[in-house]
């Protein structure tokens, strides 16, 4: 058999890997955070009602996010049933699908100059695409948010998808020649054509589906990404893409139409007012949803998002000064185009009055193109030795620290983050003391990322994660009969009761959960329902076990909240 058939058979057998824990375990972690369990529980309500336009939480209207994530949730639940793993399994979709976009937008663009790029290399012209989308697929921030059952992956694959329409379209138009003349030349010119306005069509669709992903924001990244393109290259858009846009955006507004329309029909401008004004430019102009944070913010978190490949990025970053900005060949361009995907949205949200690490999701897909050119272009001109051992020396710092951090953090096994940190240590150990071996290296780097979080997720995570639900607090008074009873909170709440006590728990007029201020209010839901279940940080507790007029029961904590049946006497 030929080394170059062994080659993709071994790519194929390394991607399906990677697929299957994609697919793996992802309802072995209970929901945690603010956002999972009211994601997942305004989803199950919206099956429940057998209704695709208003989202509810608690069965008041919940006009937080649009509903592109919901919609894939029901889906997931009407096949799968209401469960973590179909919570997630839309979010890891998106993660995968974004791969391929990846690896098809980098198949597209050709490592050589233009002049050189008449003679194909089947194995060349693929290993741009190849590395970007396993960069991208073992990242950190990939591996997390694919994960997770949250809005910004499903951002991160429309506007992935939106922009890699464009390029290749726009490239064709850019690269392409015409054929002399005669019927091929017309024949040639009418597929292009088509070829053309199937891309773009992509774009819109795409570019309207960003708005049904997370509101605006999709508009935003997609056109100002493009604008900024054509600023820094210094060249108009091709006249198909200019063109376009008389039809273009107003199929995208309609592809965003058939949710947005409904809602202002049904809602008006209550909709109006807490989605757009509030969510969008009150969440950007203040901090009014108490995230601030620092206008580097997303320096840090971009190199954490990008581990175990930040060194390569920086490399890429650094290579910059040798680009032909204005090139014509297809590699210049891809590259400019990364940078103002990546450098763009950055920029955008660092003066926004509110921060979270997952704004930022969507320009790790650019990322991984930057890095994998750098390695398609290491491995095809044999350098980058000293980025390797830089690299190697990255992922044993990750492996020990790491192991140390978690050792402090949380109650695990040190056997068990030593095994973790084991992929880590060894191939960073090979990379520094051989990083001639530059193919095999990038490799192991995306096995080793994928080892290590595959033992996290099963031996470590579940310890992790103790402390941020309530998930075995409630299915353990459940399992003391305690199935049907309210549950109230008090001093605190409780995110994740939204969805594991769905329909148990009591909404105030602000579509918050009602929290308690005080034993005497425990009391009285007492009294009302015969018994309630009390959710309570632990440092309170002794506030409900210790009134003597109350009967009280200790179900349990999870170290944070504890978990308490309550009676009169």
């Amino acid at each position: 058999m030929q080394p170059s058939v062994l080659a993709k058979r071994a790519w194929f057998l390394l991607f399906i890997a990677i697929i299957a824990f994609y697919l793996w375990g992802l309802g072995s972690l209970p929901l945690v955070g603010p956002d999972e369990p009211r994601y997942a529980e305004v989803a199950r309500e919206m099956l429940t009602r057998r209704d695709l336009i208003t989202p509810t939480l608690g069965g008041m209207p919940w006009f937080e996010k649009p509903p592109l994530l919901y919609w894939m949730m029901m889906l997931s639940y009407r096949v799968l049933g209401v469960s973590e793993y179909a919570a997630r399994l839309g979010p890891a979709i998106c993660g995968l699908l974004t791969a391929i976009l990846l690896y098809w937008l980098g198949r597209n663009v050709s490592l050589r100059p233009r002049v050189e790029a008449q003679s194909r290399d089947t194995n060349t012209e693929n290993a741009l695409g190849r590395w970007s989308a396993l960069v991208w697929l073992t990242s950190a921030g990939a591996i997390a948010f694919s994960r997770g059952a949250t809005t910004d992956i499903v951002l991160a694959m429309t506007t992935t998808a939106a922009l890699a329409a464009f390029f290749v379209a726009e490239n064709r138009a850019r690269t392409q020649q015409n054929p002399a003349c005669g019927l091929l030349a017309s024949l040639s010119g009418v597929f292009r054509q088509g070829n053309q306005i199937i891309l773009l069509f992509a774009l819109y669709v795409f570019a309207g589906l960003s708005l049904l992903a997370k509101g605006l924001i999709g508009f935003v990244i997609i056109f100002g990404v493009i604008a900024v393109y054509h600023i820094i290259r210094r060249e108009r858009p091709a006249r198909a893409f200019s063109i376009s846009l008389l039809w273009g955006i107003p199929l995208s507004l309609a592809v965003a139409a058939v949710w947005y329309g409904p809602m202002v029909a049904r809602h008006g401008r209550a909709f109006i007012y807490q989605f757009i004004v509030q969510h969008h430019f009150a969440r950007f102009a203040t901090n009014k949803f108490h995230h601030p944070a620092p206008i580097y913010f997303y320096l840090p978190v971009l190199i954490g998002l990008a581990l175990p490949w930040t060194i390569v990025l920086i490399a890429a970053f650094v290579s910059a000064r040798r680009w032909h900005w204005r090139g014509e060949a297809a590699i210049d361009r891809l590259r400019v185009f990364a940078l103002v995907w990546l450098v763009f949205p950055i920029l955008f949200f660092s003066f926004s009055g509110s921060k979270l690490i997952a704004y930022i999701l969507p320009v790790l897909p650019a990322a991984a193109l930057l890095v994998g050119e750098r390695i398609a272009c290491f491995v095809k001109e044999e350098r980058g030795e000293k980025v390797l051992r830089v690299t190697g020396i990255l992922l044993i710092a990750l492996g020990g620290a790491g192991g140390w951090y978690s050792h402090r953090l949380f109650p695990a096994d040190l056997s068990l983050l030593l095994l973790a940190a084991c992929p880590l240590l060894l191939v960073g150990a090979a990379a520094v003391i051989l990083p001639q071996f530059r193919k095999t290296l990038f490799v192991l780097i995306a096995v080793a990322a994928i080892m290590t979080s595959a033992i996290s997720l099963n031996r470590i995570a579940s310890t992790a994660t103790k402390a941020e639900s309530v998930r075995a607090l409630l299915a353990a008074a459940n399992s003391r009969g305690y199935d049907t009873a309210p549950v109230v909170q008090l001093h605190n709440i409780e995110r994740t009761a939204e969805f594991y006590a769905a329909n148990r728990l009591t909404y105030g007029s602000d579509g918050e959960p009602v929290k308690f201020e005080g034993a005497g209010q425990v009391m009285e839901a007492a009294r009302r329902s015969g018994v309630v279940l009390c959710f309570v940080p632990v440092e309170f507790a002794a506030q409900v076990t210790g009134d003597r007029r109350l009967q009280t029961e200790m179900i349990g904590d999870n170290g944070r909240v504890a978990l308490v049946a309550v009676r009169l006497r």
